[in-house]
């Protein structure tokens, strides 16, 4: 069976690139670890890269990297080092990660102007000081700590050579603890720069002195300088309570016991721009002639203090976080956070689910086939969906009391929102100012199917780690969770591992082909229980994880039965059940063979049973019953989500998915409003004749 599953593959073309455009924001990887610290508001650290892929030779620049990393946690601080690796930028790395990079030799420097290219070529790089602050302010780090910046190139008011580090800390709101300037540079000129920039310059210690790298004097003041760690903290939360969208830098002085070493460094470098002058070297090649000129002239000493220059600044920059994370928590958390959470907190909800709530409006042909380019007769209706907000209603009106974690704004959307799903628990659902509430128009032909799509989802990456975990109570005590693929991939990350932490069953909806990727953009995906994907979601996970698979979906029942099996055959590994809607023809279930059906209800033993399927065909509906189709799926999922919940037997669960289905189909809501517990219930449907599903073996 499995070579005639895979010749059939074969025939219809096989990819197995990772699909890596799937979603802008699955680009950026957060590691759980660091995950985890920002939900705890624990202080979190970035580090950059070069220094691992261009600063030093192997393994000097792993050890360089994993003794930074000790040093911040040492002072309670967490690391997020930043890299690209395989086109997806990564704010946190592992050991083996940190230890490919530190092997490349192919890498590239990762600066703003960089960052489209890697990323579209799928290649590996260091950040430098640009792109990991881009890096950090997108998983929300406030602190950054690396070497030096770069700045003013001599030369620079003809050459115009200036560092991206100096306009990335104009317009990014980024803490950046560092040694200074390299005296290769242009001093002055760097921080009329930053002047223009508008950013904060200060030096840390008692003095205003700008540090020069190796040398604690560069002849030049900052305007401000800070005593200590508690100073330092309380200017970056100040610089980040205005809003004002442009960075800070904290220049650190060489500790003392490096200063006689970093004069004889500065003496080697004024030699080196010299020689580097008369030989005419210019642009890109000045920096690493003068670097490498410098550590033969002071026979490796420029390259031990340069590591100790970085040891002296991850410990002040870990003291700062650790002091500014004190210095939020005094001030405390938002009143309206406060508020959703004692909203919640002594709720009894058995099942969370976490996802989108949108306004949807529903334009419908009055003919078969639609005519772009003109005006179509038809009529449009305004209902309320959302795929997260679609499972919660329906399992709401089966009888459970989901919570319900999404996020609104403040127009004129938002309350007609509540107030349609006051019915349901929406204590958790964030309302946020200065923010358009999601929403989603469909236009459909007179059958009901979708012609064309237009969505204003951008709220949707309002629902962060940090909004998220402050329901972690009713997650770590929920039977189910489930989240759809709305949500942002660094959410998804969180979520994993903390039901996974928890030993909570997670069900993942994965809302469209294009989102379908994102649990399968890291090792978060074998921390899933159940999935719910159609055919072109299930290519999608496969293609992510470099699987084979089709090109060209197949049209017959047989070959989408046979493509369904052999693409979810290799995820079963990790998941307890898939299961694979297939619209009109019914839907899909792959799993764990129990008692003569695939099983559904979780055990606490390891899978013993052998991998089977079983084809349930969709109830009969006529095309004038049909209104819309747009939650159908999700009435599946959530009939199926609850026959879990309840302990039936499978063939009742997917009845029970079916039966909703139906019902939705047959109303002009996603979510029929007349959908009921007895409704559904299959044993007191009586009227119905069920069909026995199609069993078979699935090839492991």
């Amino acid at each position: 069976m499995l070579k005639r599953i895979s010749a059939h593959l074969l025939e219809r073309g096989i990819s197995t690139f990772p699909n890596r455009l799937c979603k802008n924001d699955g680009l950026f990887i957060i590691h759980p670890s660091v995950s985890q610290a920002l939900a705890d508001s624990r202080p979190v650290v970035a580090l950059e890269s070069t220094i691992i892929t261009h600063g030093m030779p192997y393994p000097h620049n792993l050890r360089t990297a994993q003794e930074v990393e000790a040093i911040v946690r040492a002072e309670g601080a967490t690391p997020a080092t930043v890299g690209v690796i395989h086109g997806r930028v990564h704010v946190g790395l592992s050991s083996k990660e940190l230890d490919y990079l530190a092997r490349s030799k192919t890498s590239l420097k990762v600066s703003r102007r960089d960052l489209p290219f890697a990323i579209s070529k799928g290649l590996c790089g260091g950040s430098t000081v640009s792109g990991t602050m881009i890096a950090a302010h997108k998983a929300g780090i406030p602190v950054f700590v690396t070497g030096g910046i770069g700045g003013v190139h001599r030369g620079g008011e003809k050459s115009l050579d200036i560092s991206a580090d100096l306009t990335e800390l104009g317009r990014t709101p980024i803490a950046v603890i560092c040694a200074g300037v390299k005296s290769i540079l242009d001093i002055g000129r760097t921080l009329e720069f930053l002047e223009t920039q508008g950013v904060c310059v200060a030096t840390y210690g008692m003095s205003n002195n700008f540090p020069a790298f190796f040398s604690p004097q560069s002849g030049f003041a900052s305007p401000y300088h800070v005593n200590d760690a508690k100073d330092a903290a309380e200017l970056i939360a100040s610089t980040l309570s205005l809003g004002l969208q442009s960075g800070l830098l904290l220049a650190v002085p060489i500790p003392d016991e490096h200063a006689a070493v970093g004069q004889e460094i500065e003496g080697a470098i004024q030699v080196a721009v010299a020689e580097a002058s008369s030989k005419g070297i210019t642009g890109k090649d000045v920096t690493p002639f003068i670097l490498q000129k410098v550590n033969e002239l002071t026979k490796g000493k420029s390259l031990q203090a340069n590591i100790a220059l970085i040891h002296n600044n991850a410990k002040v920059g870990s003291q700062i976080a650790c002091a500014l994370s004190d210095c939020m928590r005094k001030k405390g958390t938002p009143a309206v956070q406060l508020k959703e959470i004692e909203n919640v907190s002594d709720s009894k909800s058995n099942i969370v689910v976490i996802g989108g709530i949108n306004v949807d409006f529903i334009a419908k042909g009055k003919t078969e086939k639609l005519v772009f380019g003109q005006t179509n007769p038809g009529s449009v209706c305004q209902s309320f969906g959302g795929v997260g907000r679609n499972i919660a209603d329906s399992l709401c009106r089966m009888g459970q009391t989901p919570l319900f974690i999404s996020a609104i704004g403040t127009d004129s959307h938002s309350n007609a929102v509540l107030n349609y799903c006051k019915h349901m628990n929406i204590g958790a659902v964030a309302r946020l100012q200065d923010q358009r509430t999601a929403t989603y128009c469909a236009v459909i032909t007179e059958s009901g199917e979708l012609s064309l799509g237009l969505g204003d989802m951008d709220i949707h990456q309002e629902i962060t780690v940090q909004y998220v975990s402050q329901f972690d109570k009713q997650i770590s005590s929920a039977s189910l969770v489930c989240f759809d693929g709305n949500i942002p991939v660094s959410t998804i990350d969180y979520v994993c591992y903390f039901a996974k932490k928890k030993i909570v069953p997670v069900w993942y909806e994965p809302t469209d082909s294009d989102k379908a990727c994102k649990p399968f953009l890291s090792e978060s995906w074998k921390s899933l229980t159940y999935i719910s994907p159609n055919l072109a979601e299930l290519c999608t996970m496969n293609k992510t994880l470099g699987l084979p698979s089709p090109t060209v979906l197949p049209s017959s029942l047989e070959e989408i039965v046979s493509c369904a099996l052999a693409l979810s055959c290799p995820l079963l590994e990790h998941l307890h059940c898939v299961v694979v809607t297939l619209g009109a023809m019914g839907v899909l279930l792959c799993g764990e063979h129990d008692k003569g059906a695939v099983n559904l209800q979780l055990k606490r033993q390891e899978r013993r049973g052998r991998l089977c399927a079983a084809h349930y065909p969709a109830l009969p509906v006529t095309a004038e019953e049909i209104v819309n189709v747009s939650g159908a799926g999700d009435s599946l999922a959530s009939g199926i989500m609850n026959g879990i919940i309840l302990g039936r037997d499978t063939h009742s669960c997917v009845r029970m998915g079916l039966l909703a289905a139906r019902m939705s189909m047959a109303s002009p809501h996603p979510i029929a409003p007349t959908v009921t517990i007895g409704s559904v219930d299959p044993n007191e449907v009586s009227s119905h004749i069920w069909p026995l599903p199609t069993f078979m073996w699935m090839e492991e």
